[in-house]
């Protein structure tokens, strides 16, 4: 453990040339006697690691010194591609690799590295913005992942609503949207996407696959996710709502507020998309007394039946 953290300072001070002792206890989360210690142990070593006193001083490495890293481990640098994000970190198992991974790449940067950068980048996409929060459970992303990275054909088993089917599939990439994986993969020459949590069993194959010429997965994310929203159903109305819902009413996941008109006395008409009658009903329901459904009279019927049916089952 300490020889992990004298390495450490090591790196630190190669990067950024000049650190307080409280600086460096803070980035090492120990104590400013501990940093001490492990100067001194460093100088009794033969580091020629040295204080600056005064103000504006600091612990120095002598001009010139390096020391001789062996080299950025391929976890590591997956771990940096995905660093925003601490949860996805923990799921595809790098989070610990982080903070050496990164120093390592700042003070080293090999050459064998730069040449796969492009080719990591490839491979797995993080996609920040999010429809709604959902964490999964992926019993199958530590495999699905191997076979990514590792251009491997992958037999599935994939359930999905009418039943679970089998699939041999060419996997040339991860996604994440917020905390939900995708598996992006090649079948029959066409592109499809696949729900990781929804993979009931996963078994990588020995025969590998050449990636796709040309294939950009970011962009083949990006089109897919727009054709997705295009491809939604739409259920147009028009409710009253009072003002001080409408940030809550736009946050919705499956609203979108296309207008909106001050009607007066803390009100405002708005007119919106709902996915279905279904969800327009519940979503309306959920507001209780601070919606009123104006348009459409289908939708003003069920909330109204519905509404009839909570009273009757109360009394």
């Amino acid at each position: 453990m300490r020889a992990d953290r004298l390495l450490m300072i090591l790196l630190l001070l190669q990067n950024e040339r000049k650190l307080t002792t409280s600086e460096l206890a803070e980035k090492l989360e120990v104590s400013e006697r501990t940093v001490v210690r492990d100067m001194e142990a460093l100088s009794a070593s033969g580091v020629p690691v040295y204080a600056e006193r005064g103000r504006g001083g600091g612990w120095l490495l002598s001009e010139g010194y390096r020391t001789n890293l062996t080299g950025l481990k391929s976890d590591e640098f997956v771990s940096l591609l995905i660093s925003s994000r601490q949860d996805l970190l923990a799921d595809l198992g790098f989070k610990a690799h982080f903070d050496a991974a990164f120093q390592k790449l700042l003070s080293s940067s090999p050459a064998a590295l730069r040449q796969n950068t492009e080719l990591i980048w490839g491979k797995i996409h993080i996609d920040g913005a999010g429809w709604h929060q959902s964490k999964e459970t992926c019993p199958c992303l530590a495999t699905v992942q191997e076979a990514v990275l590792g251009n491997r054909k992958l037999l599935i088993l994939y359930r999905r609503d009418e039943g679970d089917v089998e699939r041999t599939l060419h996997p040339v990439g991860l996604v994440a949207k917020r905390s939900v994986w995708y598996l992006v993969a090649e079948i029959d020459g066409d592109f499809r996407t696949y729900r990781v949590s929804r993979i009931v069993s996963a078994v990588m194959l020995d025969e590998t696959f050449q990636s796709p010429t040309g294939f950009n997965l970011a962009l083949y994310w990006e089109q897919s996710t727009a054709q997705f929203k295009r491809n939604l159903p739409r259920y147009p109305a028009k409710l009253m709502t009072r003002e001080d819902q409408l940030d809550r009413l736009g946050q919705q996941p499956y609203v979108k507020v296309l207008k909106i008109q001050a009607a007066g006395n803390g009100w405002a008409a708005a007119e919106v998309e709902f996915e279905t009658l279904d969800s327009a009903c519940e979503i309306v329901l959920g507001f209780g007394s601070s919606i009123e459904v104006i348009v459409s009279a289908e939708l003003r019927t069920r909330v109204i039946s519905e509404a009839k049916a909570i009273v009757n089952l109360y009394e």
